[in-house]
């Protein structure tokens, strides 16, 4: 058994060396628009975001936009639970990791021993290497995380064949306090012409920005995660917000065959939004 899991996509979706991948982080982070507060003692940060997984290239720029809402709560987050779909080995339920730590090229990020054994009591969570040792969804995550939060360990989790309630059930087991970020790696739509993906990303933007668990895969390949913590954004009182939304074509030029990303936050004490405005102003932009 591994007790740690190696980067498997460095040098692909991101910078393989470690100087290229922390400029390369933060150079993104840097143009991202920042919190209006900046003082943690009075600042609220979201309790979950949803960001895409792609290539830093593709969707880093969106990914950095939620990224950089974390700033007020980066020394109070300590730890963070990940989940992304499974893109290359099926699994049933939820599977976490054999390994005790994963590492980038900027270091080791340790898996929460603690929560992990909370959850394997579930029946819908498993332990899997084979899912995680290629898995991309979680992966390119952490650098950004490793960039904003002081110290943290994590609860890696990819996602397979679940109902929303089972993927619910387990994140309301580690929901814990403001000391817990949750995070659902998903992209939206994958390979239609420009138009059509952002007609498509636009209304699966709305229908997260309500609240809804019945996301299909042609939607986003996340829907799994996404419907799951939608079930717990309603229960927590949570308020969605659209942060930006592009695709492929915005960010790396190509438009004949595009995939959409998204960026979410959400947060308990969120101020009050017009959400048909804010992504009607999102798309227009």
């Amino acid at each position: 058994m591994l007790t740690v899991r190696p980067a498997a996509v460095a040098g692909m979706f991101y910078p393989g060396a470690p100087r290229a991948l922390e400029a390369s982080v933060r150079a993104l982070l840097d143009v991202a628009p920042r919190p209006a507060a900046t003082d943690a003692t009075d600042a609220i940060w979201p309790k979950a975001l949803i960001v895409p997984h792609a290539g830093y290239v593709y969707s880093g720029p969106i990914a950095a936009s939620a990224y950089a809402r974390l700033l007020p709560g980066r020394s109070r987050i300590r730890r963070v639970v990940l989940l992304g779909p499974v893109h290359r080995v099926p699994i049933r339920g939820l599977a976490l990791p054999a390994a005790e730590s994963f590492v980038t090229p900027l270091g080791a990020v340790a898996v929460d021993a603690d929560a992990a054994t909370r959850l394997h009591a579930m029946p819908q969570v498993c332990e899997s290497e084979a899912a995680h040792s290629l898995e991309h969804s979680i992966e390119v995550q952490l650098p950004f995380l490793q960039s904003i939060l002081d110290e943290f360990t994590f609860v890696p989790l990819v996602v397979g064949d679940a109902t929303p309630m089972e993927v619910a059930e387990v994140i309301e087991r580690v929901w814990g306090g403001t000391e817990t970020l949750i995070v659902v790696s998903s992209d939206l739509s994958h390979y239609h012409p420009y138009d059509e993906a952002v007609e498509i990303d636009r209304s699966t933007a709305g229908d997260i920005l309500a609240l809804a668990d019945s996301l299909d895969h042609e939607q986003a390949c996340g829907a799994t995660p996404i419907n799951g913590f939608a079930l717990c954004a309603r229960r927590h009182g949570l308020t969605p917000e659209l942060i930006d939304l592009r695709n492929s074509g915005d960010t790396a030029g190509e438009k004949s065959r595009v995939v959409g990303y998204a960026a979410f936050a959400f947060a308990k004490n969120a101020p009050e939004r017009i959400a048909t405005r804010h992504l009607e102003e999102t798309v227009d932009a």
